[in-house]
């Protein structure tokens, strides 16, 4: 299966579509960040966004596709660990289209609020997102409802925007780490540097309690990992999805594996630098240039705040050091 990334005029006609909704979100080199890792530290901040994480932008385009080939439907159906079905159940507000979400028994109950706010029914089934994910596929298929996936090249118009923004802000930008949950913010990322020419190196991130992009890219094809990250919800995949590992495979420099123990810290440093509020996959892209900052010297990082929806149990056990962080 080929991905068609997304080319510089998609991600220009995506970012008017974006900007509809909200205007581009800001980069900052935080001076405090930048003091502790040892060099410039840039973080692009799309805990900003409407929805506190990345994911709208993908939600959006995919919407206005559909709109423009005349294919919107009467109900859409998703999975999701909260993110990605904030941003589905806010497009299909936009465009007047019944949204139903399944998601895993345990799952956040501030991202469950969230998106019945924003109008969506919410579903819970399974223990995991992968087993959510197969019963909204049945579930779609037995009400004639339109699936939306979790990585489609649909959603990396949007999610591309980001990091347009981000390069064309930070040209002189050396190395950027991205975090990996299904992967449409990699292969945007991907997908952004290649449409604007730029040379930074594009390094992936992954939980070490969610290894099946570690394996997979390691074995050339799909393998199934265990899961058990009760950080970063966001990265918490079971199955690699092929399509974006055709795209990863030749343009990631390297991977790194963050430990939920490494994400609590990187969500306490976050918080004391910038005050911003980073969820699990959301401090991920710092804890990893953590892990690598000997190396880092001299160079022009970037990280990624991809969402600040961490419940606020969490959140206080973080900060408060509780043994289970």
């Amino acid at each position: 299966m080929t991905t068609h990334l997304p080319t510089l005029a998609d991600i220009e006609a995506a970012a008017d579509v974006v900007y509809q909704s909200f205007q581009a979100t800001p980069q900052y080199r935080w001076a405090t960040l930048s003091a502790r890792l040892g060099t410039d530290c840039w973080v692009k901040h799309e805990n900003h966004t409407p929805v506190g994480a990345f994911k709208i932008r993908g939600g959006l385009t995919y919407f206005d596709q559909l709109r423009q080939r005349g294919e919107l439907p009467r109900e859409v159906m998703s999975a999701t660990r909260g993110n990605h079905g904030q941003s589905i159940a806010w497009a299909a507000r936009q465009h007047g289209v019944a949204c139903s979400i399944v998601v895993p028994h345990g799952n956040s109950v501030e991202k469950n609020a969230a998106m019945r706010a924003l109008g969506a029914t919410l579903i819970e089934h399974g223990e995991d997102f992968q087993e959510s994910r197969e019963h909204a596929i049945a579930l779609a298929v037995d009400r004639g409802a339109h699936m939306v996936p979790s990585f489609h090249t649909d959603l990396l118009r949007g999610v591309s925007t980001a990091w347009w923004e981000l390069f064309r802000a930070v040209p002189q930008m050396d190395v950027v780490y991205v975090p990996v949950g299904q992967g449409s913010g990699a292969c945007s990322a991907i997908a952004a540097k290649l449409a604007l020419g730029h040379t930074v190196r594009i390094v992936g991130v992954i939980s070490a309690h969610a290894t099946t992009y570690a394996d997979s890219l390691a074995a050339g094809s799909v393998v199934a990992s265990p899961v058990s990250t009760v950080l970063a919800d966001g990265m918490a995949c079971r199955v690699a999805d092929p399509a974006a590992l055709e795209v990863l495979a030749p343009h990631l420099d390297h991977l790194v594996q963050v430990s939920d123990t490494e994400v609590a810290e990187a969500m306490r440093m976050l918080f004391a630098d910038t005050h911003n509020v980073a969820e699990g996959a959301g401090a991920a892209s710092f804890a990893a240039a953590w892990q690598e900052r000997a190396s880092l010297k001299g160079q022009v990082v970037g990280t990624t705040l991809c969402g600040g929806n961490v419940d606020s149990a969490t959140l206080a056990g973080v900060l408060e050091r509780s043994s289970r962080f």
